[in-house]
């Protein structure tokens, strides 16, 4: 299954994939799709060729170049996972060049309610594949060899999957008709909303899903069907749209899954050598769901090959490894990336009953070429003690044959509580350094948040560390001192900055709303005034994009000040600030 050189570079052809030229613009008949999927791509192996792009649907949907021969690599196993039948798995690629597709209001809106982790990608795309080879007599290789993609800038990997279960076998099948009825009905779906439980029609079958809202419990359950609608055919509900079977994919690395979670914490470099493109896809996937609620702001590839346009930015030795999780099948890579600190080599997954044989920590000198055997090769020593009753109360499910999504639930709770022990002492900290609402006045400029300094929050951690909510031991102190060096608590501080600034501005915004500006124009110059008019529409602006936590009452209130400040100037300045 050696790919051709040309791969990527045939024009997309048939009655549905015309060359995608062109973009999607916000009101077009494509706009309901466009809020859950970027397009459907159809990869097929042609022999002159290699793995070349048969279909882009809708047709005018564009990708570069560059995209679409990275779409074609990443649509097929590699040579080195002998993959026969049908397999699921995914990729993520970075997007070149500028956004094509501005983001609509409501899709604004819907992220800043979403859980971080659950955002869209504003600058990558994920590929959802379901790649058939079966053996065919009729073709000249002997085998038929397609995939079917779904691109989306939404990370809800179990819906897709699902989705692909349902269309893929019929496309294969039917073909492109087939295809065309699916986008359109998928053109009909309601957007997703965060907060709500959806129907979405898809082939005869309802698939049932709750979308999380950023104040949901990290665990909100199935969902639960509405009382006043009677569905038929029954529908099929969905557990999660993106949480994966965390025990099946962590069975062979549980007693190290402590040490994996500090590796993600600390955004360390972590290459992951699968057998296959659906246990490097999933195992990858599971890591960076580790740290939730944190948003995960390193880079992840679930899938990555040698044919990627990023192979050279990844494998060079000029500079230290970036901070990504790359999820791989081909052996070569052991060879390319041995200076990487972290190695994770996983085998076939066994669906036996007993854990299977868990890998070995190994020093990274044990690293050997091509036939290295599973292991965690890493220098790497764990900050926090080992949880040893976790993994007592794993195995004890295992003989007792506790369902593995049972499994997994305590698995995600153990990850949830420790993540949540580690950030409480920081955004308790990170509270203290907001300004009193007594020192917010109305005419003044608010006060700053203060900054953050490392080593106060240290002392802090004596009183209200994570001991007071974590019964593990260990070096805390050294694991928040690397942790400050990462990019997560970059990505952390930032986001809570940027929401702090934002209440900031809301309560200077009340404070005004609240105040007597009649009084307050009395002694004022023109200058003075018109400043005011300004500053005033411009946090209405971003009040009414949903970027300030405002009520209705408040924006009510900054109108009229806005147009009893207008009306109290000379006609000439009305008119030049009159409505905008």
């Amino acid at each position: 299954m050696d790919p051709g050189a040309g791969a990527g570079q045939q024009r997309a052809r048939g009655r549905l994939g015309a060359p995608s030229s062109g973009t999607r613009a916000p009101g077009t008949p494509w706009a309901r799709f466009s809020a859950w999927l970027e397009c459907v791509c159809v990869v097929t192996f042609d022999l002159e060729l290699g793995q070349a792009l048969e279909l882009v649907y809708p047709s005018d949907f564009q990708l570069t170049d560059k995209e679409k021969s990275s779409i074609c690599y990443l649509s097929f196993p590699d040579s080195h996972s002998g993959c026969l039948g049908d397999t699921q798995f995914s990729f993520r690629i970075r997007q070149c060049g500028g956004q094509r597709r501005p983001g609509h209001v409501g899709e604004k809106r819907s992220d800043s309610w979403a859980p971080a982790s659950l955002q869209r990608e504003p600058a990558h795309f994920f590929g959802y594949v379901y790649f058939r080879q079966v053996k065919d007599s009729s073709m000249k290789r002997g085998y038929f060899q397609k995939s079917l993609v779904l691109l989306s800038r939404l990370p809800f990997v179990r819906l897709f999957q699902a989705l692909l279960g349902l269309v893929a076998p019929e496309f294969f099948d039917k073909l492109a008709p087939c295809l065309e009825a699916v986008c359109n009905e998928i053109d009909q779906w309601p957007a997703p909303a965060p907060g709500q439980t959806l129907n979405l029609p898809i082939m005869g079958v309802v698939l049932q899903v709750h979308i999380p809202l950023r104040a949901d419990t990290p665990e909100p359950g199935p969902p639960k069907q509405s009382s006043h609608e009677t569905l038929l055919p029954a529908p099929v509900v969905l557990p999660s749209i993106h949480e994966l079977d965390l025990f099946r994919c962590f069975r062979p690395v549980l007693a190290h899954v402590q040490l994996l979670w500090e590796l993600m914490l600390l955004g360390e470099p972590l290459l992951v050598l699968a057998p296959s493109p659906a246990v490097s896809s999933e195992m990858v996937l599971a890591l960076t769901s580790c740290l939730q609620p944190l948003k995960f702001c390193c880079d992840y590839r679930p899938y990555f090959t040698i044919h990627d346009s990023e192979f050279k930015e990844f494998t060079t030795r000029t500079q230290a490894p970036p901070n990504v999780v790359l999820g791989v099948t081909n052996p070569f890579f052991i060879k390319t990336l041995q200076h990487w600190p972290h190695i994770l080599r996983v085998g076939e997954p066994k669906m036996s009953g007993d854990l299977p044989k868990q890998v070995k920590l190994k020093k990274p000198s044990r690293l050997k070429t091509l036939d290295t055997k599973p292991g965690l090769y890493t220098a790497y020593t764990a900050h926090l003690h080992r949880d040893k009753a976790l993994l007592r109360r794993l195995l004890k499910g295992l003989q007792k044959k506790r369902p593995s999504d049972v499994q997994t639930a305590v698995l995600r709770r153990h990850l949830l509580e420790l993540t949540q022990s580690f950030i409480i002492p920081l955004e308790h900290y990170m509270a203290s350094l907001m300004p009193l609402q007594k020192g917010i006045v109305p005419w003044k400029t608010p006060p700053q948040i203060r900054p953050f300094r490392q080593d106060d929050f240290l002392l802090s951690l004596e009183r209200a560390g994570p001991q007071l909510t974590c019964v593990l031991k260990g070096d805390w102190l050294g694991l928040y001192r690397r942790f400050f060096k990462s990019p997560h608590f970059d990505g952390w501080y930032r986001q809570r900055h940027r929401e702090m600034t934002q209440k900031l501005e809301a309560l200077h915004l009340e404070a005004i709303c609240e105040a007597n500006i009649e009084i307050w124009m009395k002694d004022k110059s023109e200058v003075e005034v018109v400043d005011l008019i300004l500053k005033l529409r411009e946090r209405l602006v971003r009040a009414q994009g949903h970027q300030l936590p405002v009520t209705e009452a408040t924006l009510t209130r900054a109108r009229l000040y806005i147009d009893t400040a207008i009306g109290s100037l000379p006609k000439d300045l009305q008119a030049v600030l009159g409505p905008p």
